[in-house]
């Protein structure tokens, strides 16, 4: 063999090489995440059954509003079902649950830090499926309405929920199913309970958005938290109403607190579904 063929024979042979070691390598990387996605599926639903079971929930279903208070002090305390948790992790600021759909979660907050959940578990272990996230602009509020928040906090006027889309359905994966009007009005009461009190909300609104660049003068949902003047409110009010796919039925006033469910969504770049909720008055 001359040494040119010798040289072409070899280099044929790293080519070959080179191409069979990335594939291997690709299947290799598919398998590995293949397992990871459903071994993190899994974990997930074996640890949200147990912080549900370590709630302590009573034969009746708490009232919207109910919160127990130090008869001396007139401190707002902490519920009963939550107190465990708080016990175990004290980013956890309330449990989010939709009846007849997989959101059934509890929600975290760092302020420090808003991502830091992203793709952690409750108990800050590694998960894609991460958390679903309080904004670190919303505050829950301590204590309650009907004790007009006293020695305590009054919940921002819109609380922003963040959570993953995941394919499995887990988090806000099937939260774009309310897009379906029917679907949409057959869930319409979101609860959403702080460590202090249980509260429920009533669908206003769902629609298509996306995060824009900050020059954008264009409306932006995941900017409104607080609305201290009637002009604000009816800013985002008449946005959110028109953007909705379809009418709730439900409407709202200045004064109304509202919750908002934010997923990535896929029609445009940085798209994002969004749900929202008016909390039920008394």
């Amino acid at each position: 063999m001359t040494d040119n063929r010798k040289k072409s024979f070899l280099k044929r042979k790293f080519w070959f090489l080179l191409f069979a070691f990335l594939f291997l390598l690709a299947v290799v990387m598919a398998v590995y995440s293949f397992w990871k996605s459903r071994h993190d599926e899994q974990q997930l639903k074996k640890q949200q059954e147990a912080l549900a079971e370590s709630m302590v929930i009573g034969e009746t279903e708490p009232e919207e509003g109910s919160v127990s208070y130090d008869v001396q002090q007139e401190e707002p305390v902490i519920v009963p079902e939550y107190q465990e948790l708080y016990e175990q992790n004290q980013d956890f600021i309330g449990w989010l649950r939709i009846e007849g759909t997989n959101i059934n979660y509890p929600v975290m907050q760092t302020p420090q830090d808003e991502e830091y959940y992203l793709y952690r578990d409750f108990y800050g272990e590694e998960n894609q499926n991460g958390c679903l996230i309080m904004d670190t602009d919303s505050n829950v509020g301590v204590g309650d309405r009907e004790h007009e928040y006293q020695n305590g906090s009054v919940p921002s006027t819109n609380l922003i929920i963040h959570g993953h889309t995941m394919k499995s359905g887990e988090m806000f994966g099937d939260l774009d199913l309310y897009a379906d009007e029917t679907y949409g009005l057959e869930h319409s009461i979101i609860c959403f309970d702080s460590l202090y009190e249980h509260r429920e909300y009533e669908l206003i609104a769902v629609f298509y958005s996306q995060v824009f660049y900050e020059n954008q003068d264009v409306f932006k949902y995941y900017k409104f938290f607080q609305a201290d003047t009637g002009e604000e409110f009816d800013d985002w009010y008449n946005n959110i109403k028109q953007l909705s796919l379809y009418d709730t039925g439900v409407t709202a006033e200045f004064g109304d607190e509202f919750i908002t469910l934010s997923c990535c969504a896929y029609h445009v770049e940085d798209g994002r579904f969004v749900v929202v909720a008016r909390r039920i008055r008394d």
